[in-house]
């Protein structure tokens, strides 16, 4: 399985009042699944923060809650995945504490291992932008809405720390994506990336 295991994250981890510093802070740890029996990680390269108060792009602003957003009102470290377009799985953690409703999405990883099985799962035979996407790495990775509210410190899906080491000066932070609808929160400056030239992991 893993050929350079890595200590999983604690719920702490999670428990940051600040979605966006959880968010910049999951940039370089390693996601992990193990679905089916087949082993599948990658490096974080690309999230997206979300807040639960005065966000017009989150799920469940100002305290609105369905039944797909219950979860996020929930502990920390916890999956929040939900089906974008009837099509796209996509995941989220939920951060902060019980009630809060914060959630940092997911959006990019860099394939660390298991690439045959993530190039069958996505149907490809290279590994250019195999993962470069919020639904690309669920794919590759196996991760459906089926793991939906599981806690994320075990199998079958769980975040790593490999003590990668990311330049506060090798992240971008620019408008998050898909969020035209939000008014000027759609402006924020939370979506993280880390710089193409130092993904030299």
């Amino acid at each position: 399985m893993e050929t350079n295991p890595g200590k999983s994250l604690p719920a702490s981890f999670f428990s940051n009042p600040d979605v966006a510093d959880v968010s910049r802070k999951l940039l370089g740890k390693v996601i992990c699944s193990s679905v089916n029996g087949l082993f599948t990680a990658g490096i974080i390269t690309e999230t997206e923060a979300y807040c639960g108060r005065n966000d017009k792009a989150c799920h469940a602003n100002n305290g609105l809650r369905t039944k797909r957003t219950e979860v996020m009102y929930g502990d920390p470290g916890h999956a929040y995945i939900y089906l974008c377009y009837g099509i796209h799985h996509l995941l989220n953690v939920v951060t902060n504490k019980n009630g809060m409703a914060d959630a940092v999405l997911i959006r990019a990883i860099k394939p660390l291992e298991g690439l045959e099985i993530m190039k069958k799962r996505r149907k490809l035979d290279h590994t250019k932008k195999l993962a470069d996407g919020p639904g690309k790495l669920t794919q590759a990775l196996g991760v459906t809405t089926s793991l939906n509210t599981i806690q994320l410190i075990e199998e079958p899906l769980w975040i790593e720390n490999r003590d990668i080491q990311i330049k506060k000066s090798d992240i971008i932070a620019s408008p998050r994506i898909g969020v035209d609808y939000a008014g000027d929160d759609a402006n924020r400056l939370w979506r993280y990336t880390i710089e193409a030239d130092s993904l030299q992991f």
